[in-house]
């Protein structure tokens, strides 16, 4: 299983995820910056991505909704702040109505992704910050690790195809 560890740190207000893929840095880099790729690992298995958006530079937006099992849709953006490829990107992340609009009320992180070759390996770190403990506690209530290690433990296998 690519993800490593999971640790959720409520005084820092982080979630950071670190994990191992079976493939270079600039395979799991194309993961990313492709949509109809990013749509195979985004969400948990079960909530599927649908990219609508994909502006993958600076100041670029992608927008995203993932459908349940019984059909609801779940939107989220990100607001692109940097890009360094192959090696991460920054962004903020949040959640969006149907019409992919932020919701302001719901908790949204600025993230940090990094990739490191190790061995023909990537090392991935994956930090999410957020704004105060009690909106990290409310997406790990929501759970996020679980929809996190969910999704992240997709990519190796997807890698293969």
């Amino acid at each position: 299983m690519p993800v490593i560890d999971i640790t959720p740190d409520l005084d820092a207000r982080t979630i950071t995820i670190n994990a191992e893929f079976a493939a270079p840095v600039d395979r799991v880099w194309q993961i990313y910056a492709d949509p109809r790729q990013l749509e195979k690992i985004w969400g948990p298995p079960t909530y599927p991505a649908t990219v609508v958006d994909h502006e993958f530079k600076p100041g670029g937006k992608v927008t995203y909704y993932m459908t349940s099992p019984e059909g609801e849709k779940f939107g989220g953006y990100w607001k692109v702040e940097s890009v360094d490829e192959p090696h991460g990107f920054t962004f903020l992340d949040g959640f969006a109505d149907a019409d992919m609009n932020p919701i302001t009320d719901m908790p949204g992180s600025r993230n940090s992704y990094s990739f490191v070759e190790k061995d023909g390996k990537t090392v991935a770190t994956y930090i999410s910050t957020f704004e105060s403990a009690e909106a990290l506690q409310k997406v790990l209530d929501m759970g996020v690790v679980e929809g996190s290690t969910a999704a992240i433990n997709q990519i190796d296998e997807f890698l293969k195809s």
